[in-house]
């Protein structure tokens, strides 16, 4: 028998077990129960009482473990065995550190293929939770501030001076590879308090969101850390890239664009000036609306290792509409009286990667946390 029945899951979740049978609507039931099983799972975690969540399931029951997993906080061991392992996964993995196990036969009986992995999946979780345990004893030792950053591999100079540079300053610098979900996490981490500042650099999700890529971290992409106050220093990094899969997956209507083959698995696209300036009015209207310090760094040398002179996206004129729409955002906002005002705006000659810029950015991060502990 379960410790907690499905009517208290069902009630967690804001309805009867009974409305939801009687409706006989699954879709809606799920929603609900995901909803409860969500709500317990954390419950049961604040008091103490989970050191690692295990479930089985098809699509309907992953979908309520997910929600239930992704309730927990980073580091809990969460495992996932599930029929919908060896497809997208993104529905339930999301932002959280879901460990997915593919059960190969439904999850329905035990059988002579399904034991050995069900019992590899028990093992796992098992081996976890005495980990997570063991940590959980341990005296936490004195943790530096952490700052958040963000890279692609054309902004990766950058980052990595800006990170030696924090690291300098006492901080832990934790990077997310700017792919979309690394986006999605790190704006879902900064919201759950996790940051002392962000560096974000390399802001080329916005690009994919605006044109229509496949790297894009949705429209809440730049809003987490102006939301929550956090001090961020943000730039333009590899703003003059969409980025597709293999070349024969471009859509059609953009086979007659500047593409670049970064790789046999990723196509750039070189972003236009009419894109270019609606990424910058993006930019500067959600650094407008920050509740927190913010600067805004501008590097007119080139927003990436391939646009700058003699690179393949060198397009200066692209890389000017910009800056001007940027830098027009904050103004307007600035003169209007509102939250941009206290937006830093620092223009530079070089190009991102040049490694003054990178460590002037680094260290106008750490005045701006200085200066709000202060």
């Amino acid at each position: 028998m379960p410790d907690i029945a499905a009517e208290a899951v069902a009630e967690a979740g804001g309805a009867s077990l009974a409305r939801l049978r009687g409706d006989a609507d699954r879709g809606a039931a799920l929603s609900v129960m995901a909803a409860g099983a969500a709500k317990i799972a954390r419950e049961l975690w604040e008091a103490g009482r989970v050191s690692g969540v295990l479930a089985l399931g098809g699509s309907g029951g992953s979908s309520i473990a997910a929600a239930a997993m992704a309730a927990l906080p980073v580091g809990v061991p969460k495992l996932l065995v599930s029929t919908m392992a060896s497809g997208d996964v993104t529905p339930y993995v999301g932002q959280s550190d879901v460990t997915l196990m593919y059960s190969v036969v439904d999850v329905a009986g035990i059988n002579a293929i399904s034991r050995p992995i069900l019992g590899n999946a028990a093992a796992a979780i098992a081996a976890m939770a005495a980990a997570y345990d063991g940590r959980r004893r341990e005296t936490p030792a004195e943790d530096r501030p952490l700052v958040a950053a963000t890279m692609f591999g054309v902004t990766t100079p950058a980052v990595n001076a800006a990170r030696a540079r924090l690291e300098e300053l006492g901080y832990e610098v934790v990077v997310f590879h700017a792919t979309g979900a690394g986006g999605r996490a790190m704006e879902a981490l900064v919201r759950d308090g996790y940051f002392a500042g962000v560096l974000d650099l390399t802001t080329t999700e916005l690009a994919d969101e605006l044109v229509g890529g496949v790297l894009s971290a949705g429209p809440e992409r730049l809003t987490a850390a102006g939301a929550a106050g956090v001090p961020q220093v943000v730039s333009l990094g590899a703003v003059d890239m969409v980025n597709f899969g293999p070349v024969e997956t471009v859509p059609e209507r953009f086979r007659q664009r500047r593409l670049l083959v970064h790789n046999p698995t990723v196509t750039l696209m070189r972003t236009t000036a009419e894109e270019c300036a609606g990424i910058g009015r993006e930019i500067g209207t959600k650094l407008a609306a920050a509740t927190g310090p913010v600067a805004l760094f501008v590097p007119r040398g080139g927003v990436s290792a391939v646009d700058v002179e003699g690179g393949p996206f060198h397009d200066p004129g692209a890389d000017a509409a910009c800056f001007a729409a940027v830098l027009a955002a904050v103004t307007g906002a600035a003169e209007a009286g509102g939250p941009g005002a206290d937006v830093q705006v620092v223009e530079s000659e070089d190009d991102i990667n040049q490694p003054r810029f990178a460590v002037a950015a680094a260290d106008r991060l750490h005045e701006l946390i200085q200066k709000g502990a202060a």
